[in-house]
């Protein structure tokens, strides 16, 4: 099973898109591993650098409708490729948040007035998340602030993303 903790990149925006996660151009690179360098770089976002801003995140916090646009895997590649394995919403694009959770990754959806607190409270400072899977459980944490909240997953998908993606679960399963 992947890491789902680590540092928080929030970013502060609702409907970015595929696109904006790994640009089209990139689309014909053969490895996760190549689209590595490229996640974020034409996301639009003021004080944002995705030269320097991602190196050490291993979590997104974004607001609503995240991955919009195309249906493409290669945008949740780019985000591993990049060790970020869960990204947390309001909501997601439909066929985005299916690529996820076939890629094993997680993608949590939070009420609004939730992600508002977090970039309310957390924001502007180096934050810490720890996700536990099996309770439904993230708690953020920086300095002597602290925050939980719980999230909806089905059993499917907790059962896709304990086993690394759907590839591994058919493995297993079939």
């Amino acid at each position: 099973m992947k890491d789902f903790n680590g540092r928080a990149l929030f970013l502060d925006r609702s409907d970015i898109n595929t696109d904006e996660i790994i640009p089209a151009k990139y689309l014909s690179e053969v490895s996760k591993k190549a689209m590595g360098p490229h996640l974020f770089e034409d996301l639009q976002l003021e004080g944002f650098d995705p030269q320097t801003d991602i190196s050490d995140k291993r979590v997104v916090i974004a607001r609503e409708n995240f991955g919009c646009g195309s249906s493409r895997e290669h945008a949740p590649w780019a985000l591993e490729a990049n060790r970020i394995h869960i990204v947390i919403a309001t909501s997601f694009a439909r066929i985005f948040r299916r690529n996820m959770f076939n890629c094993g990754l997680l993608a949590v959806s939070l009420a609004p007035d939730a992600i508002a607190g977090l970039f309310d409270r957390f924001g502007n400072l180096s934050t810490h998340v720890t996700t536990d899977i099996d309770r439904r459980q993230i708690r953020f944490e920086a300095g002597s602030q602290s925050e939980s909240a719980s999230f909806s997953l089905t059993a499917f998908d907790r059962n896709l993303v304990k086993a690394g993606g759907w590839l591994a679960y058919a493995d297993r399963n079939y």
